[in-house]
């Protein structure tokens, strides 16, 4: 009896763990995604994404955030938790100069109703990442496979312009970001269930900072992928 009163006091301990860290995942990335759009849609409005877009600017923008990525994910444990949530706001800000050429080429209409489709299916597929019993660490790996091939599909599309392959690598595109996003919110989910409150603020938040990172990854990249189906051309 002992016992099955202390699991079910545990299980409970790891139960409100996972959802504290989940709360400041969520919040985190939430935040870093407010930025980017205001980010973008004021570059889009005062007219420095036709700059951005016509210049070396944009490569470098783009080489910047790739930079960002690379240097947080290999050095986090090695730097202040304060620089982590610093470069993740950089990396937001460099991502809304970037994404504001979206408006160049597609109405704020389109943008608007795109945004919502692609905040329903992260909503929902986060939220079967959180209450599935299904262990979905199979379907990472398989969802990283994907994703690479996605990746060279792209580059190798540059040049030879396909249209036929560019919606073939939109629709897998969605299909493997929406995997992803209930994938990645297990494995947060389960971070926060194996003791990282217990490990000190420093090393919690930036936990959060890469946990944010990587959802807030996964949700740019499905409303991009269902941009090209949803978004309304301004020619």
């Amino acid at each position: 009896m002992y016992e099955n009163v202390n699991q079910i006091t545990i299980t409970r301990a790891r139960q409100e763990a996972s959802t504290i860290f989940l709360a400041k995942v969520f919040n985190l990335m939430t935040v870093g995604l407010a930025l980017t759009g205001i980010i973008a849609f004021f570059t889009a409005n005062t007219g420095l994404a036709r700059i951005i877009i016509g210049s070396p600017l944009f490569m470098i923008l783009i080489l910047a955030e790739l930079g960002l990525v690379f240097y947080l994910s290999a050095r986090v444990e090695k730097i202040q938790a304060a620089t982590a949530s610093g470069l993740f706001i950089g990396y937001s800000v460099l991502n809304g100069l970037t994404l504001s050429v979206i408006f160049l080429a597609y109405t704020n209409t389109s943008i608007a109703g795109t945004f919502f489709i692609a905040a329903g299916m992260f909503g929902s597929m986060a939220v079967y990442g959180m209450v599935t019993k299904r262990d979905l660490s199979g379907l990472g790996s398989f969802l990283f496979m994907g994703l690479v091939g996605i990746i060279i599909a792209s580059i190798v599309n540059i040049f030879l312009q396909s249209s036929s392959v560019h919606w073939a690598i939109s629709f897998l595109g969605v299909l493997i970001f929406t995997g992803l996003t209930a994938y990645d919110v297990q494995k947060i989910k389960r971070i926060g269930e194996e003791g990282i409150l217990a490990q000190g603020d420093d090393v919690i938040r930036k936990g959060a900072v890469m946990g944010a990172l990587t959802l807030y990854l996964d949700f740019i990249n499905l409303f991009l992928m269902l941009l090209r189906f949803f978004g309304g051309s301004r020619d």
